[in-house]
């Protein structure tokens, strides 16, 4: 009797799950080195499908008989995170939270999971990296204690299974999927075969009782989510949590979204209690003294929320041979752009002085947008020209000298009006020399007002 021979191995890239038919130093896709590792065979029993009658509640229709109703939504008790959500969670959503270690994902999932319980929703919290005493502390330095949250510390998926059948939750959190593991796929946990598995069952879950169930995912060194990139087309909602950890504020943005928009920005604040929103951060951005040469307030968008930011520089003579040019917040690259259009096109030279140009809060600012801000901030320094508090800039130079429009203008300067902002320097200048002449016009004006002598 003939025996059967066994299927050769197969190798599969543990970064982006490319598979290949024999062992390689580097992923012919991602193009990373030692990645690539020999793949267990795999097992299980293989059935045939044949075709099923669907009912009468998900038989085929024409289009047009589609009712356009949006999915009823529930809030999550977090009105930031709702921002980014569209609106709230809507049932059946498997929302995917990715971010750096340490910026803040398990408080902030944590808060939701408190408010979700606070407004009568039963919520399931799967950590699969803590135990329950570390979560138990963990919510208690934020205030996140509830009866109706249930905490389970599990990295088997059949047993979180087990656990959503006998709480019966509404709202389901898993931390993360990289840690969780299923038996029916060989493998460690974080494969690419495993992730893949994971994320299919806990998303038809999902579907299959209206439950929404949030996961959290790991990023790589690049910034991506860690894992097959089909991880990203399964699930409904991918955020993002970023901030610098050397700073208190942390956004969340949506990167893709089949409920809403993927333009929000919701806006929070780490303090030693745990996490805070900050539905108006405008004051973030803002030094609170008064107006100095080099200062210029800009306005950023972030998502379609316009924010006012200011950038600040200074400049000093130098005596070296090559000057600094040391930057925080803003573009290096935009800023040495700047540097040669002052120098060139408005006649202020920069070349024998070192340039320090920042941001205040922390924020990153490194649209084009900030391109005449960042030049009235250096100009102020050089001339020692203070704005006044009610003049903000928005613009783009480009390299003969002139202030090109910016995406959302009247978004922009509405905000600026609301905020208090009597004139708004932009592309109606024309060119960056006579938005300097505008700049100084003002200052001497306010002088005069004031009885203040000139520098």
């Amino acid at each position: 009797m003939a025996t059967r021979k066994p299927a050769p191995p197969a190798y599969v890239c543990t970064e982006c799950g490319w598979t290949t038919a024999k062992w390689v130093g580097r992923c012919g896709e991602c193009q990373q080195w030692g990645t690539v590792q020999e793949q267990a065979a795999q097992t299980g029993i293989l059935r045939r499908v044949g075709p099923v009658a669907p009912t009468a509640d998900r038989a085929a229709r024409p289009i047009t008989q589609i009712t356009t109703q949006d999915a009823p939504r529930r809030s999550s008790g977090v009105g930031e995170f709702d921002r980014v959500l569209g609106g709230g969670i809507v049932p059946g959503a498997a929302i995917l939270l990715s971010g750096e270690p340490g910026v803040g994902k398990s408080t902030l999932l944590l808060e939701v999971a408190a408010q979700a319980a606070r407004g009568g929703r039963r919520v399931l919290y799967a950590s699969a990296e803590e135990s329950p005493g570390q979560v138990r502390l963990h919510a208690e330095r934020t205030g996140a204690l509830h009866d109706e949250l249930y905490l389970a510390s599990e990295t088997d998926l059949a047993t979180i299974l087990g656990h959503i059948d006998e709480v019966k939750p509404q709202l389901v959190i898993v931390d993360s999927v990289q840690t969780v593991s299923s038996s029916l796929i060989d493998g460690a946990a974080g494969q690419p075969s495993q992730v893949r598995e994971v994320a299919a069952t806990l998303i038809r879950i999902a579907k299959d009782r209206d439950l929404p169930i949030i996961i959290v995912g790991h990023v790589t060194k690049d910034g991506q989510v860690a894992g097959p990139r089909v991880l990203e087309h399964l699930v409904d909602v991918v955020c993002h949590f970023e901030g610098d950890r050397q700073t208190s504020l942390r956004f969340v943005r949506a990167l893709k979204n089949r409920f809403g928009p993927t333009d929000e920005v919701g806006c929070f604040e780490m303090t030693g209690d745990g996490i805070a929103e900050v539905p108006d951060p405008s004051g973030l951005f803002l030094s609170q003294g008064a107006t100095e040469p080099g200062t210029c307030v800009a306005i950023s968008l972030e998502g379609r929320r316009a924010l006012p930011v200011e950038v600040q520089a200074l400049t000093v003579p130098s005596n070296a041979p090559n000057p600094r040019r040391i930057v925080h917040g803003v573009d290096s690259s935009r800023v040495a752009m700047v540097l040669a259009i002052l120098e060139k096109r408005a006649g202020i030279a920069t070349g024998s002085l070192d340039v320090y140009v920042s941001t205040v809060g922390g924020v990153r600012f490194t649209e084009p947008a900030a391109d005449l801000a960042i030049a009235i901030a250096v100009a102020g320094s050089i001339q020692q020209i203070s704005v006044p508090r009610t003049v903000a800039a928005v613009g783009e130079l480009s390299l003969a000298g002139e202030i090109r429009p910016v995406t959302q203008a009247a978004q922009r300067r509405s905000e600026a009006a609301r905020l208090g902002y009597e004139q708004v320097v932009d592309d109606r200048s024309k060119t960056l020399r006579a938005a300097l002449s505008d700049v100084r016009a003002r200052n001497t004006s306010r002088r005069a007002d004031r009885d203040i002598p000139p520098f």
